[in-house]
This record gives structure tokens, C-alpha cells and sequence, in this order.
């Protein structure tokens, strides 16, 4: 089976993310701290796709410290370069560092790029907060569409889609997508996509790194909460 091949505006796996997030209609963020942690990963990935990092054991290293013409991801990577207390850190700790970051940059770029609008309400007449409702969903239907067709009908995945479904698993976001019945399969095959034989060896590292760090990250979360 291909894949569904037709999106109306290219956008990056951070984007996809937050589109897959928001509520089309009230613009309220679902599943706000992991989604945040796997857009932070996300840039990490997408800077690993592009060749301008790798990720060696755990520690994320710099190939190629060109700028790629995005904002947010031309962001992280300076950040990588440049701070020198940080460049011998872990996957794990680099996703915290660019979270706050990434989430702004990525808001702003899917605002730019007209898939949803800005609404500024004050929730009890009193405290101010920015929803950011669907303006044109059709991204967001070919992005659910082309993750559908791997998920739950065997299509073979390209790298992008792969290394989305990778962040998904890992941040435990498999609600953004399916519920119930079919979410306990979706877990499953998500799983085995995550970790399939879908990309050169480089890639499948940095997108592991990844993805077992946002689960760190996730369950810690999830933890400290009880607590």
C-alpha cells in the first residue's frame, strides 16, 4: 500500500505535532506537557534528518552547523553549537532545554502559515489566554490520513512519517489519534513502526534517542503528578 502523498503546505514534524494537539474548534491544546516535550524532540529529529546533527550513544553531536531556513529549527541548532556547557549533553536533557523554545516557534509558524488563527479570551472574565483554533484543516486530514494508512493498514512508511509515529509512541500521545477500541492495537503497531527498519542507521538512532527519552521524560511526569 503507498502512502497518501498530497499535503497542501509542507510542514515539520513539530508542526504536525501541535496540529494533531490543538482542538479544531475552541483552539485548546490537548495533552499540553507531553506534546510540548515531543515538539522540543521533535526538532532534535528533524535536525538529525536534515544531517545537521547525530546522535553518538546518547549524546547529541553537530555534523553541520548550516543553517536550514526555519526559525525554530535554525534556533535549536545554534543553540547546540554555541553553548558549550550543554554540547556533551544527552538526548534527554537537550528535549528539556529547547522545550519552551520549540512550542513558540512552532505556534508562530503553523499561525504564519494560515492552518490556524490566534483568538485571545480572558477565562473568568478575568485571567488572559491564547487559543489557537483550526483556520485550514486540510493538512491536518492528509497528515491523519497518511499516519492511518501505516498505523492501522500496513502502509510502508517514509522517514518523516515513521519518526512522527516514533515521537507519538515515545510521549505516549496514541489518544491523539485513536481511542478506544482501537487504541490498544494503535499502541502496538505504533510501537513496531517506531522501531522498524525504516531509515539508515544515523537516523533510526537519533529518532530512538529520542523516543526513549520522551518516555523518560513522560513517566517521570506522570509520577511527580501522583505524588
Amino acid at each position: 500500500m503507498d502512502l497518501p502523498t498530497n499535503s497542501p503546505v509542507e510542514t515539520t514534524l513539530g508542526e504536525q505535532l501541535l496540529l494533531l494537539s490543538l482542538d479544531d474548534e475552541s483552539g485548546a491544546a490537548k495533552e499540553s506537557p507531553n506534546v510540548a516535550f515531543a515538539i522540543a524532540a521533535a526538532s532534535l529529529v528533524e535536525l538529525a534528518l536534515a544531517g545537521r546533527v547525530e546522535v553518538e550513544g546518547d549524546l547529541v553531536t553537530v555534523r553541520d552547523a548550516a543553517p536550514l531556513g526555519n526559525p525554530t529549527l535554525d534556533a535549536a541548532l545554534a543553540d547546540i553549537v554555541g553553548d558549550e556547557k550543554r554540547r556533551s549533553r544527552k538526548t534527554k536533557a537537550w528535549i528539556e532545554h529547547l522545550k519552551k523554545g520549540a512550542v513558540a516557534g512552532t505556534t508562530r509558524s503553523l499561525v504564519a502559515k494560515g492552518l490556524v488563527r490566534e483568538e485571545q479570551k480572558k477565562v473568568l472574565g478575568l485571567f488572559p489566554v491564547r487559543r489557537y483554533p483550526e483556520a485550514d484543516g486540510s493538512v491536518e486530514s492528509a497528515l491523519r490520513e497518511r499516519l492511518d494508512a501505516v498505523v492501522m493498514r500496513g502502509a510502508a512508511p517514509d522517514e518523516r512519517t515513521a519518526s512522527l509515529v516514533a515521537l507519538l509512541h515515545g510521549a505516549k500521545l496514541h489518544g491523539l489519534l485513536y481511542k478506544k477500541p482501537e487504541l490498544a492495537t494503535a499502541k502496538v503497531n505504533m510501537e513496531t513502526v517506531a522501531h522498524g527498519q525504516w531509515a539508515g542507521p544515523a537516523v533510526r538512532q537519533a529518532v530512538r534517542a529520542a523516543e526513549e527519552a520522551l518516555t523518560a521524560i513522560v513517566v517521570l511526569t506522570m509520577v511527580t503528578t501522583v505524588l
